[in-house]
């Protein structure tokens, strides 16, 4: 097969969607399909291309300088997917990229996938921009609606746009990478690196530092948690963002570590102790997977994806997403029950490996050879109009 793939984010940037689409040009590849990749260009960026690449030139977008706004350059876009010839064209995003490759997959007539990773509806409010969330909406009713099948990591996200009328959803993309993130990666070395006294637990924050990340509430519980906990507990978090310098200014005893590579960040989660993530707004929240697969019970919001993924009292807990209180009573049991954490972390690994990358792997090349029509077509939701 060869897929092409368009997104407006990409390496070097570590998030859940490039995440996502290096596992999936990492998996083609490696099962001997042709991979192209359409993404922006990043600042410096000097690393080798993984497999056929374009890459746009792009400006920072004031606000938020690590979101990349791409030049669309359409003409150039279809002249190299022209010389590609995919077989179907997979559209990560739904920002300028993400329609060329749209607009250009129809065009010539070739099979369309989507993918739907980011909650633009919720962030509009967050960012005092609700009464455009109509009209967010009806943008992305409108961009998905043609695709031969929609990739959304949840469930709830799922049931939403189907209910919207989208058809051909399907929930892929929540399994972690377990080999990748693993508990026995632990580090006793890095620990004491960044300081953290022997016999304290390592309360770990992971992610963008920006608004829709609920950060606000995450300064307020860690500070409740820390004067409660003294030394008995060491706070890390990990992560770029426009409020990056708000979070370390709040929380001056906290270690901030900034963007780190993978390897670099599957030592810092089998290392640490639990995770705190009390983001709203996500549609998986791949961080909490990942956590759990390094052995980490997880105090999530109780909220969007985290629901799918903590299970409350087994893996870690589920808290009211604006309740810094209950996030600090949270932090503070796990920390003091050396016991609690050892089950939870037990739980958390059994979770992530019974829900391992592997299985949605295999289901995805069937996917794509159902779509371009390699495959014979045997689940009816595949007839959807």
């Amino acid at each position: 097969m060869r897929i092409a793939f368009v997104t407006d984010t990409y390496t070097p940037q570590v998030n859940g969607v490039t995440t996502i689409v290096r596992r999936i040009v990492e998996l083609l590849g490696g099962s001997g399909h042709h991979v192209a990749v359409v993404a922006p260009a990043y600042p410096g960026d000097q690393a080798p291309p993984t497999g056929t690449e374009l890459r746009i030139p792009s400006m920072g977008f004031p606000p938020y300088p690590a979101v990349r706004l791409s030049l669309p350059q359409p003409r150039r876009v279809a002249q190299f997917l022209d010389a590609f010839r995919p077989d179907l064209v997979h559209v990560m995003t739904e920002g300028p990229l993400g329609f060329v490759g749209r607009r250009h997959a129809l065009q010539r007539g070739i099979p369309l996938a989507t993918s739907f990773h980011t909650d633009f509806p919720r962030y509009s409010r967050l960012y005092g921009l609700g009464r455009l969330e109509p009209l967010v909406w009806r943008w992305l009713v409108w961009f998905h609606r043609p695709a031969r099948f929609v990739h959304t990591p949840g469930e709830a996200v799922r049931a939403e746009l189907a209910s919207r009328g989208v058809p051909r959803v399907r929930v892929w993309g929540r399994g972690a990478d377990t080999a990748t993130f693993d508990h026995r990666k632990c580090s006793p070395a890095f620990r004491q690196r960044l300081g953290v006294a022997y016999g304290a637990a390592l309360v770990l924050h992971v992610g963008r530092l920006a608004a829709e990340k609920n950060l606000e509430v995450l300064i307020a519980a860690w500070t409740l948690a820390h004067e409660q906990l003294g030394s008995a507990a060491a706070f890390v978090f990990a992560g770029d963002g426009p409020l990056a310098h708000r979070c370390a200014a709040a929380m001056p005893w906290a270690i901030h570590l900034g963007f780190l590579e993978i390897p670099v960040l599957a030592t810092l989660y089998a290392s640490a102790d639990l995770c705190v993530l009390p983001s709203s707004t996500e549609t998986c929240g791949l961080v909490a997977p990942e956590a759990m697969a390094s052995g980490l019970p997880v105090v999530a919001a109780d909220a969007g994806g985290f629901r799918e993924s903590v299970a409350d009292g087994v893996t870690g807990f589920l808290v009211p997403p604006d309740d810094a209180r209950a996030f600090a009573s949270a932090i503070a049991r796990l920390v003091l029950d050396a016991e609690l954490r050892r089950r939870m972390s037990e739980e958390a690994r059994l979770a992530a490996v019974s829900c391992n990358a592997d299985d949605e792997n295999e289901r995805l090349l069937d996917e794509y050879a159902i779509a371009i029509g390699r495959k014979p077509l045997e689940d009816p939701q595949w007839r959807a109009a």
